[in-house]
């Protein structure tokens, strides 16, 4: 059996507390951002099937820009395109720092969620796959309901008003994180038709600067790198490559290391900042000019009895369960690896629902992957359709579970000393305990890690 410090490794335990600390802060922004993100989809909708239709077409495919450098695009284009790259910017950056300082550091730790995530996005190719062939269909559209939308999925969650353990929305932040770096791969790889290779040249040689600036001769300073960002993105979608790469690569650049002793970590910080433009802008507005679909008994029936739009729905509100937690059951039984104190597999399974809904990449991927308008709309219906029934689903399996979340949440919130630190991280043998011998017991016994006080689940 897999240990660390001399006891049984405990998936979804409490968290380090510096881990905590910012899963928090960035949930608590996407959390917003998600209910924004609600608004922006619901106008679409209403927008796009009222007699208002024509001038929502109207405003989508209007366009701008400066054409002799190629960048005269509709509206639509711009927020897919433009906006979203500030969206990939942010998942870049935190992927970077779970890497180096997270949960993905240790590949112990990581196991469990890695596989969780690849499975959740392997499984879903395979149920469209299935779907789509056997009613004779393509593969076009495979990786539609590979993603998940942490924003969409916070934003229903704040709705239901469910109190889930930090613990649970870290491994939900974890899986969108490696869905998106697995999205952004695709896109990549897969939607990438011609390459223009000076302007691709050019792209990577602005991040060479940019690195250079950023790590190695730590210029500070967001005048340098705004404008030499542009470039980068400018260069990335005159080369053929999705724009939104160089806003991923920009964030997988962003240092982690700490400036001076005290300092901040610069992915952190910038992460910080530039997530409320990404949860409560981009992603909205690009929200906005994606999901207005008509929807009409039409387009309902098109999704149902089409092999691709019928192999997206199934793929997000049936694979993506099915591909989670059997990734993430897998995963703990062959690494032996027990659930945190409180909780069980139904709750794993619940979370595994809400990662059926892959809103904002999948509309994404659905426009790269059916560039006919009409195609567009029954795969963007698709997408709504299947995105609707995980939420409802895992709606009613997380609220049957709320009363014992709550007991949780509150366990690990409750500060009886007022000291601003959770009495969880005083007295339990966790991370900080050893590492910060400054935190001590309210009660100042000594500590026993196994006395009859030890929590079991504190390792996580």
């Amino acid at each position: 059996m897999p240990r660390r410090n001399g006891r049984p490794r405990t998936f979804l335990g409490h968290l380090p507390l510096p881990e905590r600390t910012f899963v928090v802060d960035a949930l608590r922004t996407e959390t917003v951002g998600g209910i924004v993100l609600l608004v922006a989809a619901a106008v679409a909708l209403t927008w796009a099937n009222t007699p208002l239709r024509n001038s929502y077409e109207e405003i989508r495919d209007l366009h701008f820009g400066i054409g002799a450098l190629g960048l005269d695009l509709s509206v639509a284009h711009w927020t897919s395109d433009g906006l979203l790259a500030i969206f990939f910017f942010v998942a870049g950056a935190e992927l970077k720092r779970e890497l180096v300082v997270g949960e993905l550091r240790d590949p112990k730790a990581a196991t469990v969620p890695v596989v969780a995530a690849f499975s959740g996005m392997a499984v879903p190719a395979l149920v469209y796959g299935i779907v789509a062939t056997a009613m004779g269909g393509t593969w076009n559209g495979w990786a539609v309901p590979m993603a998940t939308d942490i924003a969409f999925a916070l934003g229903v969650l704040a709705v239901i008003d469910t109190h889930l353990p930090s613990a649970l929305r870290a491994f939900l932040l974890t899986l969108a994180i490696v869905d998106d770096l697995g999205a952004i791969a695709v896109i990549a790889l897969f939607y990438t038709s011609t390459i223009h290779l000076p302007s691709l040249i050019g792209a990577v040689l602005g991040l060479g600067l940019f690195f250079h600036l950023h790590d190695r001769r730590q210029v500070h300073g967001w005048y340098w790198y705004v404008p030499l960002a542009l470039v980068i993105w400018g260069l990335t979608h005159a080369s053929g490559v999705h724009a939104t790469v160089a806003g991923v690569a920009l964030g997988l650049m962003l240092r982690v290391a700490k400036d001076g002793e005290v300092g901040h970590r610069p992915a952190e910080h910038i992460a910080h900042l530039v997530r409320p433009v990404s949860a409560g802008v981009a992603v909205p507005l690009f929200a906005l000019f994606a999901a207005g679909v008509s929807v009409s008994g039409g387009t309902v029936g098109a999704v149902v009895t089409s092999p691709e739009p019928l192999g997206v729905a199934l793929g997000l509100a049936v694979g993506k369960a099915l591909g989670v937690f059997g990734g993430t059951y897998l995963a703990i039984r062959f690494t032996r690896a027990r659930l945190g104190q409180g909780l069980a597999l139904a709750d794993v399974f619940a979370l595994a629902m809400l990662a059926g809904i892959g809103f904002t990449v999948s509309l994404l991927i659905g426009e790269l992957a059916y560039p006919n308008p009409a195609d567009q709309e029954h795969i963007k219906a698709a997408v709504l359709l299947g995105s609707l029934t995980a939420a409802l689903a895992a709606c009613v399996l997380l609220r049957l579970r709320n009363t014992k979340y709550r007991r949780l949440y509150e366990a690990e919130t409750a500060d009886t000393n007022a000291d601003g630190i959770p009495d969880v991280y005083q007295y339990d043998n966790t991370w900080e305990q050893k590492h910060n011998p400054s935190l001590k017991r309210p009660n100042d016994r000594p500590y026993r890690s196994d006395g009859p006080d030890s929590p079991t689940g504190a390792d996580g």
